[in-house]
């Protein structure tokens, strides 16, 4: 097996003596006619060439104003102490100019934002923006601009980039956006790089991808990395150590083993208690009730106090200083009154957890400090115990929605300008059962939401069925259609753009009882209340509007309005992707308890494979508008059957920093929803691939050179570019000068090819040579095509319980493909990148 991260604390003992980004007493404040917000108050750490400092906590800690702080973006009404201390290569730049600010920014420091669509100007093209950079901090222009924008481009792994230049945002994928942003962050060589979430909005493999590119690119360049994210697993993965930042201050800092293995800090405990991974799917999220304040005053507390499950009296009364876990360790600290844990012999009673709440109330920890323990501690109504079991389906269930051979087609133009229908769902076929929770993942673009939407007849089927409670929803009269509508609904992923913002709570949840006639107005407005209470919310919150909530309490009004025509089905479309650990635990919650009470079933779509795990009874894998697995959470999960679900599961990071993990790469693109394969979905990135008969005996690396040709050329087929850069950017040369005997030199100058293969290879390339790509790739699908390829699997079942797969590799009996290849050869960084 292949570790893919170095090890933490090897890379922590190898630190530089001196760091390259110091940071002491930082304190940045923002001055309103109402109050000062302390937003950054007092903070300390530093990054080191080659190193990744994590930086992690729940929104409102003030993360993103610490980045903006070093970054000397701070605008009025905001401020950075003049007492501040930011120090790279050990030069001051607090009290700096504007035009000292503006040297460092970018040519000592870049910054990658969270949303790169905010960040990339959609009516100039990529390479514009590019250059726009190396001009200012270079001053390159011309030829030469031109040149290093595409070395930059092709740096992150942006293929065919001479012709990617010219291309606007919405023309890159997501994944492809975030690696564009990367590249202006490196147009000016930085020695720091500050990640600000650049990973929150991806799915699972573009985030791997995305992570090890900032391996490679630290390991290239010896970048000094501060890497902000509320993802907790993300953390485990790539820092080497983390501060984790609460209301303005850091109350811990450790290596990222000892953070994860020995916490220290109540809210640490707290963050690693709420990740779906950290406990049994069995038993229910542990959360961190309330909210993250609003730091106003000078401190004279424990900011942490109202929420922590261990404070006692003092907590209230005196503000913590930072210090060592034990007199004698400096390098993990903490800011809490229960350390250090050797200042008193008595601290037996200082254990981090019981055996039940993970993070339950210290009543030893208050009598040691001679006051009594809170007492106010309690879990919120409607909460279940820690030990309930959150499976809700009835594994032998009748089914409540019965889905056969849906398809979802969109027509693309009109006469003689209509190009071929984009195929979103592609004939799928699945139940859900009453009461369950079935989870829908994949990739972004395979057609999650359509369904979802689909299911609830926002978009009408193309073709297939949709049975609810045994009847054909196309078979419904108008009369019959409308009362189906009370007993389905939808929470969208982004509460923002679903409530409207002119519309109070009261009204945004009352709007479709008012739709639909629901009784008399007084019922109307008290089920409204009564809702708000269901989800957590208080009855002084009916008046107020969308935008004076958090982000969790978005999503409740969200869900209350989901919920208040008492419908038996929800779609839940990434409904906790956006929220903090800790929040979306509380949500979570939430929605196994709505569940319960309601007797609910849902569909949950995501992108977070491990709340897959945690809230969902089934899950069905989504690929390209095809269902590739299907079956029980944890069967799923421990033993994947399919190639797709083992390189998607594999791309997962995990919340153990020690955990070796081999993942597998998906090479190339995705094909596009207008131009499936006509074999199996997979197949044109398949690391599992079945090879001809013929070509079983060929060596491994010969057969992926062949595999990258036909890549190449499907790939060309699919827009309009340049065969030959393309083909010089997959390894990594420019290519505007290359020709068919380049690409031959490329792929096989350093290899003999048996007789059977260089025959139609041959002949391939000399089809190319001539300008008959279309006939280049018949030649090579007629010579080195296999039946993944050519036919579509069927769906066969895997195992004893109840399990599908379509794989050509099951038709002999053969449960798990990934057995029959050697994984170590698609390890992330193997080959060329999409």
């Amino acid at each position: 097996m292949t570790d893919h991260r170095a090890g933490p604390t090897e890379r922590t003992r190898e630190r530089a003596s001196e760091p390259v980004l110091a940071v002491e007493g930082l304190r940045t404040t923002f001055e309103t006619d109402k109050e000062t917000i302390r937003a950054v108050d007092g903070i300390d750490f530093d990054v080191c060439p080659g190193e990744t400092v994590g930086l992690v906590g729940e929104s409102g800690s003030g993360k993103s104003v610490t980045a903006r702080s070093i970054m000397g973006l701070i605008d009025a009404p905001g401020r950075i102490d003049p007492d501040s201390s930011i120090r790279f290569d050990g030069a001051e730049l607090v009290g700096s100019s504007d035009a000292e600010w503006r040297a460092v920014r970018g040519g000592k420091v870049a910054m990658v934002f969270q949303d790169p669509l905010s960040r990339l100007n959609p009516v100039y093209t990529v390479g514009n923006q590019i250059k726009e950079a190396l001009r200012i901090h270079r001053g390159l222009r011309g030829a030469a601009a031109t040149a290093e924008a595409v070395e930059l481009l092709e740096s992150v792994g942006i293929a065919d980039a001479q012709r990617r230049l010219d291309e606007h945002p919405h023309q890159f994928s997501g994944g492809q956006r975030q690696r564009a942003v990367i590249a202006m962050a490196l147009a000016c060589d930085p020695e720091v790089l500050i990640a600000d979430e650049p990973t929150t909005a991806l799915d699972a493999t573009t985030q791997a991808k995305v992570l090890e590119l900032l391996k490679r690119l630290q390991a290239e360049r010896e970048l000094a990395i501060l890497f902000i994210t509320h993802d907790m697993g993300v953390i485990a993965d790539v820092c080497d150590r983390v501060n984790v930042m609460y209301a303005g201050e850091i109350v811990e800092t450790a290596d990222v083993e000892t953070l994860f293995a020995e916490p220290a800090h109540p809210y640490t405990e707290g963050l690693l208690a709420s990740i779906p991974g950290a406990q049994s799917e069995t038993r229910r999220l542990r959360t961190i009730e309330g909210e993250v304040p609003t730091p106003t005053d000078a401190p004279t507390a424990c900011r942490f106090a109202p929420r922590c499950p261990k404070a006692f009296g003092e907590c209230e009364r005196v503000h913590p200083e930072s210090t060592g876990v034990t007199t004698d360790e400096s390098d993990h600290t903490v800011a809490c009154l229960l350390y250090p844990e050797d200042a008193d012999t008595s601290s037996d009673s200082n254990s981090n957890s019981d055996s039940e709440s993970g993070v339950a109330a210290n009543v030893d920890a208050g009598t040691r400090r001679g006051e009594p323990a809170r007492a106010d501690r309690r879990e919120p109504s409607g909460t279940a115990s820690a030990g309930e079991n959150t499976r809700r389906g009835d594994p032998t269930g009748e089914p409540l929605i019965e889905v056969r051979g849906v398809e979802k087609h969109y027509e693309v133009g009109s006469g003689p300008f209509r190009s071929a229908a984009v195929r979103a769902v592609d004939g799928v076929s699945f139940d859900i059962r009453r009461g369950e929770t079935l989870g829908l993942v994949g990739e972004s673009g395979c057609g999650k939401t359509t369904l979802g939407r689909t299911l609830l007849q926002l978009e009408r089927e193309t073709a297939g069925t949709i049975r609810y409670d045994g009847r054909d929803l196309a078979e419904m009269s108008a009369t019959e259609r409308e009362g189906w509508r009370r007993n389905v609904g939808m929470v969208f992923q982004d509460p923002d753009s679903s409530l409207n913002e002119r519309m109070t709570v009261g009204e945004l949840v009352r709007e479709p009882l008012d739709a639909h006639g629901w009784k008399t107005p007084p019922r109307r407005r008290a089920r409204v209340r009564t809702l708000l209470e269901d989800v957590g919310l208080r009855p002084e919150h009916y008046h107020r509007y969308p935008h004076q909530f958090s982000g969790g309490q978005r999503q409740r009004v969200a869900i209350a309005r989901a919920l208040a025509l008492h419908p038996e089905f929800l779609v839940l479309d990434e409904p906790v992707s956006a929220l903090d650990v800790s929040v979306q635990a509380q949500v979570l919650n939430l929605l196994d308890d709505l569940q319960a009470e309601y007797d609910l079933t849902y569909l949950f779509i995501a992108h977070d494979l491990s709340v897959v795990r945690h809230a969902c009874d089934r899950v069905a894998v989504m690929y390209l508008g095809n269902v590739l697995e299907f079956g029980e959470t944890e069967t799923l999960f421990e033993t994947p059957a399919n190639p797709y679900t083992i390189s998607l599961l594999s791309a997962v990071p995990t919340a153990e920093p020690t955990q070796e993990t081999n993942r597998i790469t998906l090479q190339g693109t995705p094909p596009t929803p207008r131009e499936q394969p006509t074999g199996c979905p997979f197949s044109t990135r398949c690391p599992m691939k079945v090879r001809p008969p013929e070509f079983a005996d060929l060596d491994e690396e010969l057969f992926d050179r062949i595999e990258t040709l036909r890549t190449v050329l499907r790939e060309r087929s699919q827009a309009d570019r340049s065969l030959t850069d393309r083909v010089a950017s997959v390894f990594g040369r420019g290519g505007a000068n290359a020709d068919v005997a380049t690409i031959r030199d490329e792929l096989f100058g350093d290899v003999t090819l048996p007789p059977k293969a260089k025959r139609p290879v041959d002949d391939a390339l000399a089809r190319l040579e001539a300008g008959e790509l279309g006939a280049a790739r018949r030649t090579l699908a007629d010579a080195f095509g296999s039946d993944c390829d050519n036919a579509t699997p069927e769906t066969y079942r895997v195992g004893p319980t109840g399990r599908t797969s379509r794989c050509h590799r099951h038709r002999d009996g053969e449960v798990d493909p990934g057995s029959t290849v050697d994984l170590d050869r698609y390890t992330l960084g193997s080959g060329p990148d999409e």
